[in-house]
């Protein structure tokens, strides 16, 4: 993580990016051999054999990632180029906590009615449109607007992770023998975890990309002086926080803002839309992999449905 972190500014070139790389992955590769050689390990990689297990952390894998994606650099957006207070900001998020918190209820009984593929496909391919309408919004959306941009982009990606959440858990539960129930929900948890953190390093590899090749083509058209060109070019690395220089005119000064504004907006609609074709890779995943369960009740016939229960004709003493 620590080596795709720093190659955004020092490039997959540097000593320190490639020895941190290999390092990782040899420490990885290594977890991997013990893990799948003693008698008691942590990750037990047999669980992987089944179909369903291994469909739903790579579900997890790549929807947590697009979920992590787009939450860390949404706040930078609202705040540093569409001018929310930070606490506006997080305000932002409540319809989406909201959602989840109450229809989760109504989402587990999902899993009862039509078994977990299902929600396990719909949810993710909702987040995915949620995902995609952050994408829309462009700069001068103010708080004001906020009800008209992001809104309705926040509330789609909840009622998908809402939809998602809960047999999501039940399919992970539900893949592996009740003595492995613990280690079963460690590994999804810690994967969801590592989703976040890898979908953070490699996106913000995308944005810093994407960031500084669109400042370049806005800052060509401004004709600015070698100095200011120079103190833009050594804060590249703030995105959209550059500090504009004070000894410029208003009329410069409004133009950098805008270039910088545009700017990591074209970076955040390619995140948000690397992020929503993420999600649907994770619904392909559960159709493809997770095993489809009719519910409890949808096996028995009609005949069945109508008999008596079980003892019904014998007389109590």
């Amino acid at each position: 993580m620590y080596g795709l972190i720093q190659a955004g500014s020092l490039g997959f070139g540097s000593p320190m990016v490639l020895g941190t790389l290999v390092l990782g992955s040899i420490a990885l590769s290594a977890f991997l051999l013990v893990e799948a050689r003693i008698s008691a390990p942590m990750v037990p990689l047999t669980l992987f054999r089944s179909p369903t297990f291994s469909g739903t952390n790579l579900l997890t894998l790549l929807l947590y990632g697009a979920l992590s994606g787009v939450t860390f650099f949404f706040p930078f957006d609202l705040i540093q180029v569409q001018g929310y207070s930070p606490t506006f900001a997080g305000a932002a998020f409540v319809p989406f906590i909201l959602i989840m918190f109450l229809l989760s209820r109504w989402a587990g009984g999902l899993v009862h009615r039509y078994g977990a593929k299902l929600p396990l496909v719909v949810g993710p391919v909702i987040t995915a449109i949620g995902f995609a309408l952050f994408a829309l919004p462009g700069i001068g959306s103010g708080a004001g607007s906020y009800w008209t941009t992001f809104f309705p982009a926040v509330v789609v990606m909840g009622v998908g992770m809402t939809i998602t959440v809960a047999p999501l858990t039940t399919a992970v539960m539900g893949a592996v023998e009740q003595r492995h129930a613990g280690s079963a929900s460690g590994i999804n948890n810690a994967v969801s975890r590592t989703a976040g953190l890898l979908a953070i390093a490699v996106l913000g590899i995308v944005v810093f990309s994407v960031f500084t090749s669109s400042l370049d083509s806005h800052l060509a058209t401004l004709h600015l002086s070698p100095s200011v060109q120079h103190l833009i070019e050594m804060q590249r690395i703030k995105l959209a926080g550059i500090d504009l220089p004070t000894h410029v005119s208003g009329e410069v000064q409004v133009a950098l803002k805008r270039a910088i504004g545009e700017s990591f907006v074209s970076s955040f609609r390619l995140v948000s839309l690397i992020c929503a074709g993420l999600a649907l890779a994770s619904a392909l995943s559960a159709w493809w992999l997770v095993e489809g369960k009719k519910p409890e009740h949808a096996g028995r016939t009609a005949e069945e449905s109508q008999a008596p229960p079980v003892g019904a004709d014998k007389q109590e003493p």
